[in-house]
């Protein structure tokens, strides 16, 4: 096999401006493909560049989606690695910045438990989702806790309850991690190992989930019912009215 000594597109990270593209010759396909994911051409470092503004899994994803176009027509491509390395987290003055590290996907992860036979190793990926610093249980409720603090900085009523609401789902979010760590440790003292005979994972149904409610669909009916300066406020049903009209089933999700 033939190699190249250079790729037709880099991609890499500038110190000033993020991450960047160079290409090898001015072909115009290249040119296109990169406008096309919004890359901009600066002449006077002879780069691409994306905008500052672009958020970082954003610009992963620009990457990735114009690597895959560039090598299905057989051009060749190079990506420094540190492209997949996140900003520090913001935090408030005297708290030192934290590094933020690329953590696995869990569709990798969960692409990982086909391989597996022995409990123990289903325990060690299990591990590596409930990790203290690293797992994405702990980064999904700091998530969940950031996104509530949001909507308090939006200083209206809606969105102080909005961000209790968060609240309550980040303890959902930490019960569920406390009780995977109990099947972690379950599965690390179990000496099982599926038999050679046994189906693939693939081939093993899943079984069916509780169906909830889209929380679109809740949104957008509040913000049906909420007054707005086009919609005037409905007027209140008289207590005739109320007594004719049959009370609505209460939901099965409200169990708090």
């Amino acid at each position: 096999m033939k190699l190249q000594l250079e790729p037709d597109v880099a991609f890499g990270v500038h110190p000033e401006f993020g991450v960047v593209a160079a290409v090898s010759d001015d072909h115009p396909f290249l040119d296109e493909v990169l406008r096309k994911h919004h890359f901009r051409h600066n002449s006077t470092l002879d780069l691409y560049t994306l905008a500052d503004d672009i958020p970082h899994n954003t610009a992963v994803r620009t990457v990735a989606r114009a690597s895959r176009e560039f090598q299905d027509v057989g051009l060749s491509v190079a990506a420094d690695p540190r492209i997949m390395l996140p900003p520090p987290i913001p935090t408030s003055d005297g708290v030192p910045a934290r590094q933020a590290l690329p953590g696995q996907s869990l569709t990798a992860l969960t692409g990982e438990l086909h391989e597996l036979r022995r409990s123990a190793d289903v325990a060690d990926v299990l591990e590596q989702i409930l990790d203290e610093h690293h797992g994405v249980v702990g980064d999904l409720e700091e998530f969940i806790d950031t996104a509530a603090a949001w909507c308090d900085r939006l200083g209206t009523a809606n969105g102080r309850e909005l961000g209790q609401h968060l609240r309550t789902i980040a303890h959902h979010v930490a019960f569920l991690g406390d009780q995977l760590v109990t099947a972690q440790l379950d599965l690390a003292v179990m000496p099982d190992v599926t038999p050679e005979g046994a189906p693939a994972l693939a081939d093993v149904p899943l079984l069916p989930r509780y169906e909830l409610p889209s929380v679109t669909h809740t949104v957008r009916a509040r913000a049906a019912l909420a007054s707005s300066p086009n919609h005037p406020t409905a007027q209140s049903t008289s207590p005739d009215d109320a007594a004719r009209t049959p009370a609505a089933p209460t939901s099965p999700r409200r169990t708090r």
